[in-house]
């Protein structure tokens, strides 16, 4: 029987380094890690995504996003016919952004934003992964490794003006109920982690492996 290929994004400026910890059993699947790419001028989403999607070898693939990575999962899955597309630490739709995401967008204050403090190692982990992050930036410093300013510019747009309204309800959702980035509160239907924090991707990774083979095949319990 050939194995199921599970291809696994990481989260924005996140190296594929975040999915060190996560083992599935080898004679069912087979991983494939994703990395982020610097965008070309003024690429949209969906024409990255395009882009991205074209590094899929296999048909019928599972792709698993994490964060700003789910976002674009989301999106590649309309030019590659995937077996499943989940989620965690993400959204489904914009409508699940906090308040100060909605009002980023609103006022374009993020355009002010000088993009060139997140190459700053701590600016960036805040940013990438929430505020609780003093304690461990050694930890990070390993895992955020897209400084690019002109992809930070790109991608902190493309999370903020994401147009999504109307969530895929195909697309299974794993979120964390002590996640500081996209709080619970705004969450609809998903698979709930107890204390997932945004970065449960690395201290979550037990759950993650125990029971992702089961949610891929479709036979968790419900």
């Amino acid at each position: 029987m050939s194995k199921i290929p599970v291809y696994l994004m990481p989260g924005l400026a996140s190296s594929a380094a975040i999915f060190e910890r996560i083992v599935l059993p080898e004679e069912v699947f087979e991983i494939h890690l994703l990395e982020w790419e610097i965008p070309l001028d003024n690429e949209s989403l969906t024409d990255y995504a395009k882009r991205i999607t074209a590094k899929i070898k296999h048909e019928n693939p599972v792709l698993i996003g994490v964060s700003f990575g789910g976002i674009l999962v989301q999106e590649m899955a309309k030019y590659v016919n995937a077996r499943k597309v989940i989620i965690i630490s993400s959204v489904r739709c914009n409508s699940e952004f906090p308040r100060r995401l909605k009002i980023a967008k609103t006022t374009k204050a993020y355009k002010l934003i000088p993009m060139s403090l997140f190459a700053n190692i701590e600016s960036l982990a805040k940013f990438s992964f929430g505020e609780k992050v003093n304690q461990r930036l050694k930890l990070y410093e390993k895992f955020l490794s897209v400084r690019d300013i002109r992809y930070l510019n790109w991608a902190v747009e493309q999370v903020i003006l994401w147009d999504r309204t109307v969530m895929d309800e195909n697309v299974i959702h794993i979120h964390g109920d002590a996640d500081d980035v996209f709080p619970i509160k705004y969450i609809k239907n998903c698979i709930v982690v107890k204390g997932g924090t945004h970065i449960m991707i690395l201290n979550k990774y037990k759950w993650l492996n125990e029971n992702l083979p089961s949610i891929i095949l479709g036979t968790e319990k419900k």
